[in-house]
């Protein structure tokens, strides 16, 4: 808009400065106030009008009677006149308004375009690298043409605009060492309200030795000091998608075809499916030496479908045996016409369609001299696939200095075409789009540039470059595995001047390219900065505070800051940069937006200092999330053992804990919002909530009001996470606040094990925890863990994994006793072992195996050998609930199971974890597995190992309801009813259990052996959660009122106290402790407060007399030593309450301490005096249950489809097609619809249609076609199906008299298809105007079948027409506008 200078003059496009500059009335820092100009100067026409209405009428002189009478005429012609004037005027008026308004808006400015403004003067300052320039008051410039200069400042009032043109063909470029916008300056390209239409480039020139660094800024920067204004605005776009249809490497979906052989004799001869583009046969005919190769080869031919490809290429010679019948045959059904003239040693190719004719057929012969035909004979065709791509089949054969040289080629021709999920028709030929990795490695992530396609629809574009590996582009097995798809190309351009190689100091040991890129800076107090749909490349140092786009300390920038328009990120593309993608520091209520970061250094989208809040980032891309140097946690193994200038002393850093953690998404605060972003492949996370224990860098000192590790989680949201090698999503850990010192020389900001998410309302500890909810996770292809989430009380909610190496792993938020006990809960959820995503070798995949489904080669997870997990616990409490688990089938490699745990756990895991209701598919064998001794596993012998343990709440795991389900040789848990599940390593019982923490005082590298005294030939050695530690710590399992003796590998420890953890009241268990016989005792009962570690109603035991004694008073606090065996014997009786999934009581935490006195050194082993003396026989306290029988009701999550975009509708479809073999044993053939089977077992064809527009589905037809009518399903399908329907076909059996192949077509086929010899058709089709992308055809040679295929429907499309389509709820958009509301 227009806005009046400070001294009246003419307006000038200017937000008003947030400085010490001109200012408008009103000025509030951080405000941004319109100010429009003064309306304008009247037209003249109007004016002159206006004037002599006004002027007084000529009057003479009259006698009063002769003024009387002329009076009444006057005052009537008057009259008369008047209105003839009134309508004479008020016609004109109107011509000339129509005329004022027609030219203005046809040649006005548009106020809204700041290029328009009409004091902007056109600025020409040439290419001159010395020019320093400063743009001040009275400075408004417009730049119509390229220019290089040293440097600009804009201050004061000063403007510089781009300018546009209409038609968009203006091209400029500004070269210059530095932008600085000060207060008062602005630079605008373009308007939120009036995109810049033209191309627009700044170029950021200059290297890291050379020239002067600005203070705050360096080099090679925009900056935006207080009241400096920044807007950038090009063209709108779609920022990204992804694919509709799966892209396969060579753009093929069989893969392209290259052969190349010398000296194969004869006729050598492909048969290519003209509709896949899939070599079929691969044959060679020596017709030089053999009739019989030339009959066999006429009879090949004669038994070749008609519009089947054949390809035929000479192999040295091939007449001196070729018959005239296979001459003829070659003639008639591929329609040659050198074959019959081919002579000794010509080389010929030949390229035709069976049954085509001499139109189809394309073929080249050369004649062979002097050792050599002089080129080759090169015959070629192009076809396309029932998908629409365009592919050519080549055949050629020469000679070469008497080498005789034979090939063929089938590959993909005129580009590859990308069926894409939303509308790109902004997209334009000469863009540059990625396609991002669906499989382990991220980079497989590929970049195209697009191609012009006349043929294209709206959701589709043709590349250049030929894909080298799979993108999917599909659901499968109900999880949203495609890919997403970025455009990268934007008409308003920042970049920076590079140069060919690292140099100088820019960590050139690291990088052998140059890294010094340009940056853009603002400062706090700006007075406007909004930044949409900019292209950022080559952006960014490899130093602190220069990043493609950087908030730095900038507070609040949204309505709390003062700001009527919140500053925002919008559209972004950062590309092939060279530190992070966009940082905030210090900055809150930042609004980032639909922005691309690709092929970074560093982590990605950066909360910097921990104190950033309310900062939402809805629906960006991350992707090729690469290591840098600036922090310990950026940097990868290599990086972090060099770079120890940070650390104290030789101290060597570990890079597993103290970096290799950089992340697409690094969210340093809980408190913000991630709603629909896709983190897809960082070297190590996708996204990362770390929580500082106080802010750090240049917030250090800040006082936050909010402990991050209590503040509730904000809004998180539909998020993708995949193709990262640690974690999708981690919520875990810290990093260290303080500097390297001789008791801690780990480098500052180094990752941190010290922090624990413990949400609380108001961040307050005191007031009842808050669930963190995770809502709309989708995780798959993550090396390492799906998600690795620890803290409480969290919970995940409606989310899928798939393809992890673990999908779910749940850790407690801390360590028993200062942990108060929380809880984490998954429900509603799927998780998938080994989906039908087989992935592809190459990028950094570096393992080949295979899947234990369908034995068809895959890329794994981690290792060929490495243990898959679905749901991995490792300590506890959790509850895992509503989900379903499909295709976790171990095989000779390694072990899959749905269910597992921690490996080598020397942590404790609760009983109190529970599952219910869950569902296992029948591809399940290991619904949980407890681990065995081998590779990953080690020896099994940690105390976690140990004492795995969860309830299965209904017996959906094990079929036996309030069941345990610990490791089988766990006989601490036992009793003689249990049930061994041998294949999971398990046992399942009945009982109550809880867990005993014991820690002794003084006694490093202790083990102690804890003993039931019904199954004292099975004791557990337990060797402390860190045997090297002074005071080591142990907590079994326990079964509840049962007896247990406890032994040591050493001298028996002076002081040793036994918690009561995940006692009810009156839980109770005795247990004896082994001590020399001359030991005397002071055994001491309290409450230990865990928030201060206060103890409070203290009270002594009583020696009891003997041990009928001690039994007799249970309640009692008494003890018995037994000096005979040594055993020291106590009751452990819990006497208060226990509330939620604390682990202590509601009074505190009840604790035994005992304090022994003996001057004995010997090792404290009583086992052998203890038993048979106190022996028990085995008993159950609790009767094992009845196996249930019969499907478990409810169980399982309801969500058969877990999408990114959970606003549309997808309708599951299952088709089960049988071959012969199993037909003939009975199997049927199916088509299921949203869990409904329609089943049929008699050869023919099934037919379903299906109500596009319906939502839940509605089937409309449902008809069965015998054998004898299949001859009717042409006409069927032509006329009778209605508009806006989904088509669902299969047939059974072989169908010879079915020709549907050009109704196929009306229905979403390209071409009619080849159904000649096929035993399985399954067709999804659509009938109305739009093809949609999931339209697809499956065939299977005869007697094969098809196996089980599923797809994903989409319903009520927008291009479906449906009458009367209700308005789609977005929830995503309904959260970005609750998170955009200040509170």
């Amino acid at each position: 808009m227009y806005a009046a200078g400070s001294r009246g003059h003419s307006p000038a496009f200017l937000q008003p400065q947030n400085g010490n500059g001109h200012r408008s009335p009103g000025y509030v820092p951080g405000k941004v106030v319109p100010l429009r100009p003064p309306p304008p100067p009247k037209n003249h026409a109007s004016a002159k009008l206006t004037s002599t209405s006004q002027e007084a009428p000529t009057t003479f002189a009259f006698s009063p009677e002769e003024q009387q009478t002329p009076r009444e005429d006057r005052k009537q012609q008057r009259h008369k006149n008047t209105f003839i004037c009134f309508a004479i005027t008020s016609f004109s008026f109107f011509v000339a308004l129509a005329v004022i308004l027609g030219i203005s808006s046809k040649y006005a400015p548009d106020e809204n375009c700041p290029d328009q403004n009409p004091r902007l003067r056109n600025w020409d300052p040439g290419q001159d690298s010395a020019k320093h320039v400063v743009i001040k008051e009275g400075d408004m410039f417009r730049l119509t043409s390229d220019a290089t200069v040293d440097s600009i400042v804009i201050q004061d009032g000063g403007l510089l605009v781009f300018g546009d043109a209409e038609d968009g063909s203006r091209n400029v470029t500004l070269r210059t060492r530095y932008i600085l916008i000060q207060d008062g300056g602005a630079l605008h390209i373009g308007a939120e309200k009036c995109r810049y239409r033209s191309k627009a480039t700044i170029t950021l020139y200059g290297k890291s030795d050379e020239g002067e660094s600005m203070p705050t800024f360096g080099k090679k920067f925009i900056g935006v000091e207080a009241g400096g204004t920044l807007e950038l605005h090009g063209a709108r776009r779609t920022s990204w998608t992804m694919l509709a249809r799966t892209l396969h490497s060579s753009g093929l979906p069989f893969g392209s075809y290259t052969f190349e052989k010398d000296f194969s004799r004869g006729l050598n001869v492909r048969v290519i499916d003209q509709d896949t583009a899939r070599v079929l046969e691969n044959e060679k005919f020596d017709t030089h030496e053999y009739h019989n190769e030339s009959r066999r080869l006429q009879e090949f031919l004669r038994a070749q479908d008609p519009g089947r490809i054949i390809a035929i290429a000479v192999g040295d010679s091939a007449v001196k045996s070729l018959l005239q019948g296979t001459i003829q045959m070659i003639q008639d059904r591929l329609g040659s016409k050198l074959i019959q003239g081919l002579g000794y040693r010509q080389a010929w190719a030949l390229v035709g369609v069976i049954d085509g004719g001499s139109s189809s057929c394309n073929e080249s012969v050369r004649n062979y001299e002097n050792h050599s035909t002089g080129g080759k004979a090169l015959a070629q065709g192009e076809f396309y696939t029932l998908e629409g791509q365009k592919f050519s089949v080549t055949a050629y054969s020469e000679w070469i200095e008497g080498i005789s040289l034979s090939g063929f080629r089938v590959e993909i021709a005129d580009g590859v075409k990308l069926h894409l999920l939303d509308d790109v028709s902004s997209w334009e030929a000469g863009d540059r789009i990625v396609v991002a990795s669906t499989d382990y490695s991220m980079y497989q992530a590929e970049e195209f540039t697009l191609l012009p396609c006349s043929e294209c629809s709206r959701f589709q574009v043709k590349v250049k470059e030929t894909p080298q590996f799979l993108h999917v582009g599909e659901i499968i097995d109900g999880i949203d595995m495609r890919a997403e798809v970025g455009i990268l190309t934007r008409n308003v351009v920042i970049q920076g001047e590079m140069e060919t190689s690292c140099y100088a100091e820019n960590q050139c040991q690291f990088f052998d390219f140059d890294t010094f890129g340009g940056h853009v800076m603002i400062e706090k107090n700006f007075t406007s900065v909004h930044l949409s749909y900019v292209e950022m490349k080559h952006m960014g140092q490899q130093h602190l505070g220069r990043y493609p786009v950087h908030f730095h300390l900038c507070g609040d920038v949204d309505s709390k800051g003062g700001y009527r328009h919140p500053a925002s990120v919008d559209g972004l593309s950062i590309h092939h940069s060279f530190s992070r993608c966009i940082t905030v520091h210090g900055t809150n209520g930042l609004l980032i937006k639909d922005t691309i970061g690709f092929d970074t250094l560093g982590h990605c989208f950066f909360l910097e200092d921990g104190v950033e809040q309310r900062n939402i980032l809805f629906h960006n891309l991350g992707l090729l999330t690469k290591p840098g140097t600036l922090l310990p946690t950026d940097r990868n193994s290599s990086m972090c053992t060099i770079m120890r200038d940070g650390v104290f002393g030789n101290y060597v850093p570990v890079p597993t804990t103290d970096c290799m953690a950089v992340s697409t998404f690094w969210i340093a605060h809980p408190n913000n919002h991630l709603i629909s972003n896709a983190a897809a492949g960082s070297q190590d996370a996708g996204i990362w909530y770390l929580f500082h224990k106080e802010p750090t860098g240049e917030s250090t000192g800040l006082q936050l009001l909010e402990k991050p590790e209590l503040t509730p989680l904000g809004i998180f949201y539909n998020n993708r996470v995949h193709s990262n090698f640690k974690a999708g999503l981690f919520v875990d850990k810290g990093v260290k606040t303080t500097n390297s010192s001789a008791s801690d020389p780990r480098e500052y900001l180094c990752l941190d094990n010290s922090a624990r998410f413990r949400p609380h309302q108001d961040a307050d500890p005191e007031k009842p925890r808050v669930a963190a909810v995770i809502d709309r996770l989708i995780a798959f292809k993550n090396n390492d863990n799906g998600a690795w989430v620890r803290g409480g009380d969290i919970i995940v909610q409606n989310s899928a994994f798939a393809d992890n190496g673990k999908g779910l792993t749940f850790a407690s938020d801390g360590s028993f006793p200062s942990d108060e006990g929380s809880s984490q809960e998954v429900s509603e959820s799927l998780f998938v072992g080994e989906s039908k995503n087989y992935g592809s070798q190459g990028g950094q995949n570096k393992y080949m195996g295979t899947g234990g489904i369908d034995q068809k080669p895959r890329t794994l997870p981690r290792n060929r050998t490495f243990p898959i997990r679905g749901f991995q616990i490792y300590d506890g409490p959790i509850h895992l609930t509503k989900s379903t688990f499909k295709k976790y089938m171990p095989t000779p490699d390694r072990y899959s199971s749905a269910i597992g745990f921690l490996m080598k756990n020397s942590w404790q895991t609760t009983p109190r974890n529970n599952v219910s209701l869950v569902k296992f598919g029948p591809q399940v064998s290991l619904n949980v597995f407890f681990g065995k001794p081998g590779p990953w596993f080690e020896d099994c012998e940690l105390d976690g190992d140990k004492n795995s343990i969860f309830h299965d709440v209904d017996g959906s795991v094990t079929g036996y309801k309030d069941a345990y389900v610990g490791r089988m040789d766990n006989y601490l848990i036992r009793h003689p009813n249990c049930i061994n599940v041998t294949k999971w390593n398990a046992v399942v019982c009945s009982g109550t259990y809880a867990q005993v923490y014991v820690q002794t005082w003084n006694t490093p590298n202790l083990s102690m052996i804890i003993t039931r005294d019904e199954y004292p030939s099975h004791p557990m050695v337990l060797r402390g959660i860190n045997q090297r530690a002074i005071s080591p710590q142990y907590q079994p399992v326990v079964m509840l009122e049962k007896g247990y003796t406890i032994h040591w590998t050493g001298p028996a420890p002076r002081i040793t106290f036994l918690y009561l953890v995940n006692f009810n009241k009156d839980d109770w268990i005795r247990v004896g402790l082994c001590y020399p016989s001359n030991t005397s005792f002071q055994v001491t009962f309290g409450f230990l407060q865990r928030q201060n570690g206060s103890l409070s109603r203290m009270e002594d035991y009583e020696p009891a007399q003997s041990m009928e004694e001690l039994q007799r008073k249970p309640s009692e606090r008494k003890f018995y030593f037994d000096s005979g065996t040594g055993l020291l014997f106590l009751y452990l009786r819990a006497h208060s309450h226990r509330d939620g999934h604390s682990y202590c009581s509601s009074q505190g935490c009840e604790r035994v301490k005992i304090q022994a006195a003996t001057d004995s050194k010997d090792i404290s082993n009583c086992m052998a005096k203890a038993y048979p003396q106190y022996y028990r026989k085995p008993s159950a306290v609790k009767r094992m249950p009845a196996m249930l029988v019969g499907l478990c009701q409810g169980c399982g999550t309801h969500q058969m489809v877990f999408t990114s975009d959970p606003h549309k509708s997808y309708l599951p479809v299952r088709f089960q097609s049988p071959g012969k073999a199993e037909t003939q044993r009975g199997e049927p053939s199916v088509i299921s619809v949203n869990g409904t089977d329609f089943t049929f077992r008699s050869a023919g064809v099934l037919l379903l249609v299906v109500d596009a527009c319906r939502v839940p589905f509605r089937l409309t037809e449902k008809k069965m076609f015998l054998p004898a009518d299949v001859s009717q399903m042409e006409e069927y399908l032509k006329t009778s199906i209605p508009p806006r329907s989904i088509v669902l076909l299969s047939t059974r059996g072989e169908m010879k008299q079915m020709n549907i192949s050009d109704s196929l077509v009306l229905l979403g086929l390209v071409k009619p298809a080849h159904l000649h010899s096929k035993d399985g058709i399954v067709f999804l089709g659509f009938s109305g105007n739009f093809k949609p992308s999931w339209t697809k055809l499956f065939t299977s040679p005869a007697e094969q079948g098809l196996g089980v295929l599923e797809q994903y429907v989409p319903l009520q499309m927008e291009d479906y027409e449906c009458p009367r389509a209700g308005s789609v709820h977005r929830r995503d958009l309904e959260l970005l506008q609750q998170a955009s509301k200040v509170l």
